[in-house]
């Protein structure tokens, strides 16, 4: 669905080079602390700006090359971006209704009242948190095989975010749609992605399938006498602390194995980007 090799966009202060696949059929999510280059991935995929080097390719066609019937196969969430305030859901239903061959309206004002939106108040009366549930919503509208979902949870609540998800749940039962999504609440990716790709100032720090590095990644614990004696070929990282050392591992079960003393806990995403961004 999506591939981005060896794509470079410098910025004054900022350069992004990464290499990216999402094949059919399969979520991936996209994490990094803010500034670290996501949303200039997601804008390179959609063709919003133009690469310095590099192919962007969805849909096996450069995006360059895409028609406007192919555009219509990707829904999109952005962070920074929305519909026009003036507008109520009503108004904004009859616009896709014109822009998208396979909108299904009555769906679309069924899956709003589902998640408790107003038809008939404007935009910009909406909450932050409602403004994003429509949002995806209008994304999931109109029957695309992608979709490009830019922190698609931010300021929902606990409630909500369970129910959009469950949404992408549905979305992706065909076998046949791809999703890439960005998101800051490590949860969310952990019961959804199929893999996740960690991005840092601009390039990619790890690939890894979400299974694995819930299973085989894990935070050792040791004190400095621990961390001498300690096999360190299979440590990606390693961090000073009071009582000694904190050390991320994508070998669990050998230390489990050959260290049984070794305090190990499971390494959940939050911990593997701690620990891969630090200095």
């Amino acid at each position: 669905m999506i591939k981005l090799d060896r794509v470079k966009k410098q910025y004054d202060k900022f350069c992004l080079e990464c290499s990216l696949e999402v094949p059919a059929g399969q979520i991936t999510g996209l994490i990094g602390r803010n500034g670290a280059g996501k949303s200039t991935a997601f804008k390179s995929i959609l063709g919003l700006i133009s690469v310095d080097d590099g192919t962007v390719q969805v849909f096996g066609k450069d995006v360059n090359s895409l028609t406007p019937m192919d555009r219509a196969q990707i829904g999109v969430v952005l962070a920074d971006s929305g519909f026009s305030g003036y507008l109520c859901i009503k108004d904004l239903s009859s616009m896709l209704n014109a822009m998208y061959t396979d909108f299904s309206k009555q769906k679309f004002l069924e899956d709003c009242k589902r998640m408790e939106l107003p038809l008939n108040k404007k935009i910009k009366e909406f909450s932050t948190g409602m403004k994003r549930k429509l949002q995806i919503l209008a994304a999931l509208s109109h029957n695309a095989k992608l979709l490009v979902l830019d922190e698609p949870t931010s300021g929902l609540d606990v409630i909500a975010r369970d129910e959009l998800l469950n949404l992408l749940r549905e979305y992706m039962e065909n076998g046949e749609r791809s999703i890439i999504i960005s998101s800051h609440i490590s949860s969310d990716l952990e019961g959804l992605c199929d893999d996740i790709y960690m991005i840092e100032k601009g390039k990619m720090i790890l690939h890894e399938d979400t299974d694995v590095l819930l299973t085989e990644y894990g935070l050792i614990k040791a004190t400095d006498e621990q961390f001498e004696k300690l096999e360190k070929s299979h440590l990606l990282k390693s961090k000073k602390e009071r009582f000694g050392y904190s050390c991320l591992t994508n070998q669990k079960q050998f230390y489990q194995d050959n260290y049984p003393s070794l305090v190990i806990e499971r390494g959940s995403i939050d911990e593997v980007i701690t620990m891969m961004i630090q200095q």
